[in-house]
């Protein structure tokens, strides 16, 4: 029994991503439809080691019929065209912001809530933000065990999270660099090469930009909605890999050893703490791989019952494609959907 599956958005970073790992983790399709844009239709996009798809326009794609189609596309597209997926009966899993608060669409990560997928009234599901998605794969062993009543977190976001304009903007300025070449800013708000820029989306009236907003209502909505978080979100020279430092306080006592067994034992996650040179996990060893890495566990005393560590995953897959796919995957394990191929 195999599942028709459409691709929103197929030209971009995270869409081709989602081909990629549809066919790595043999997902059961019948038949899968790339989209896109009006212009980038009868353009060539790989499935697989050996299948190459030719997008076909979302635009007048007729979602009938078909069993899942997850959007990649932007927010304002994913905001008229998922809704009319949705209504042919399409399952959708969307990857944007605009669903994300909807209080009558799941926001999932399948380790954490995925029986939140039981809930389910408009044929809409959301993937988080790519920040929000590793931090709670790795908070949750740990919220279980100890109750994590407030987050403080520092994001090192990889240009990738603004897709493949921000990666071949780091590129041109880090190229240019070095033939004395003045560097095109258009992507990012200052030179992002041999730079850091602590400002990721607009800023709020609060001070915060909605990135670090997203990263505390998304984690209490997923998590626990009694949890504070106070995030700072920083754009760094890296092209695929987020990195977070987490420091969390917690209801009760923290024991070290259990923490570390917690973690071990995690889907989703992998432990890797040695109080060594090189003992840790960086954003380059996490590409292509679909875990979040946990490191340098340690108690934080400046607070009653507080923890630091760091982590790392590869944000185009477990902060984006490998998350939806999974989800897909959860509503199939789940039996929350039919075949219709």
């Amino acid at each position: 029994m195999g599942y028709r599956v459409a691709v929103v958005g197929a030209t971009g970073a995270v869409g081709r991503e989602l081909l990629r790992i549809l066919a790595e983790r043999d997902f059961p399709v019948s038949e899968v439809a790339a989209l896109a844009s009006a212009r980038s239709t009868g353009q060539d996009v790989s499935f697989g080691d050996k299948k190459v798809l030719k997008i076909q326009n979302l635009e007048t794609f007729d979602f009938t019929g078909w069993d899942i189609a997850l959007f990649s596309p932007g927010a304002s597209i994913s905001a008229v065209h998922a809704p009319r997926a949705a209504a042919a009966g399409c399952i959708v899993i969307d990857n944007t912001s605009h669903f994300r608060m909807d209080p009558d669409v799941p926001l999932v990560v399948p380790e954490v809530n995925a029986n939140a997928l039981k809930k389910m009234k408009r044929n809409i599901i959301a993937n988080p933000n790519c920040s929000t998605a590793q931090m709670v794969v790795a908070l949750k062993p740990l919220h279980d065990l100890f109750t994590i009543k407030r987050i403080v977190v520092s994001t090192y976001q990889a240009v990738s999270g603004a897709g493949k304009d921000g990666m071949d903007e780091l590129f041109a300025q880090c190229k240019g660099s070095f033939v004395g070449d003045p560097p095109t800013i258009a992507q990012f708000t200052k030179q992002i090469a041999f730079n850091v820029i602590p400002h990721i989306d607009s800023f709020m009236q609060d001070g915060s930009t909605k990135e670090e907003w997203k990263m505390a209502v998304e984690t209490r909505k997923i998590l626990d909605p009694d949890i504070k978080v106070a995030a700072t979100c920083v754009r760094v020279p890296v092209f695929i890999g987020h990195s977070e430092a987490i420091n969390i306080e917690c209801e009760e006592p923290v024991d070290l050893a259990r923490a570390r067994e917690a973690l071990r034992e995690a889907d989703g996650v992998i432990l890797r703490d040695e109080r060594d040179d090189g003992g840790y996990v960086t954003p380059i060893e996490c590409v292509g791989e679909d875990a979040t890495y946990v490191s340098r566990l340690r108690i934080d005393d400046t607070v009653e019952n507080g923890l630091a560590l760091w982590c790392v995953s590869d944000n185009l897959r477990k902060g984006a494609a490998l998350n939806a796919v999974q989800i897909a995957e959860a509503l199939i394990a789940l039996d929350l959907i039919k075949s219709r191929a």
